[in-house]
């Protein structure tokens, strides 16, 4: 595909967006919450791990923590015994404490509604707070990239490399700010159920007709 202007990548990701919403209508995030608590613990868990495993474990960690003060009074080796089977566990387990404990302390056991003060949290990154942000406040302040919107961003030839944050920078560029939480979930549907990274299902893509397929070998 010859250089693309910016116009011209707008409106081809426009177009995009137009086919994965008709495919896609009900496109939703799919790690299990009820209250934006449960969602910030299950994104933290979710870090190299599959949602379908998460949805596993928070079935029962929910019913034994119901409030960031239970999450902060919970004994170490009982949380990350609860999140052994997401990987990391140590690591998972010691900022989810942590982060309930600040929140706690700093916000009466309430998730907070900014970037900035979710970002501060322990065990938050950018897209944690951009999922928690997005999916249980409905604020959209930037695009989720996770490995599908990544690898799906190269393929399309809308974003390039694997820097988190130059990759939303570019895809916030090309997206209706009120599209930006829906964006990555059309995005993550598609990579899970037509465009994986391994065998891409080239010949039934909805969106074929608007992909450079970069990286996919022709046969």
């Amino acid at each position: 595909m010859p250089r693309e202007t910016l116009a011209a990548k707008i409106e081809r990701t426009q177009k995009i967006i137009a086919a994965l919403k008709r495919v896609y209508p009900e496109a939703h995030c799919e790690l299990n919450f009820s209250n934006p608590l449960q969602l910030l613990v299950a994104t933290i868990l979710s870090a190299q791990c599959t949602d379908k495993r998460v949805n596993i474990v928070t079935a029962e960690l929910f019913k034994k923590y119901r409030s960031a003060k239970e999450f902060a009074a919970a004994p170490l080796a009982d949380l990350e015994e609860a999140v052994k089977t997401t990987g990391f566990f140590r690591n998972k387990a010691k900022n989810i404490k942590a982060c309930c404990a600040a929140l706690v302390e700093k916000f009466g056991g309430e998730v907070p509604r900014s970037m900035d003060e979710l970002h501060a949290l322990a065990g938050v990154g950018r897209k944690t707070a951009n999922v928690v942000l997005g999916n249980a406040f409905n604020i959209n302040v930037g695009v989720v990239v996770d490995t599908h919107v990544t690898r799906l961003g190269n393929r399309l030839g809308i974003a390039k490399g694997t820097d988190a944050v130059k990759l939303e920078q570019e895809l916030i560029k090309l997206v209706p700010q009120n599209e930006w939480t829906l964006f990555s979930h059309w995005l993550i549907w598609h990579g899970r159920r037509r465009c994986p990274a391994r065998s891409p299902d080239c010949a039934h893509c909805e969106i074929k007709n608007l992909c450079p397929q970069i990286g996919i070998k022709k046969i």
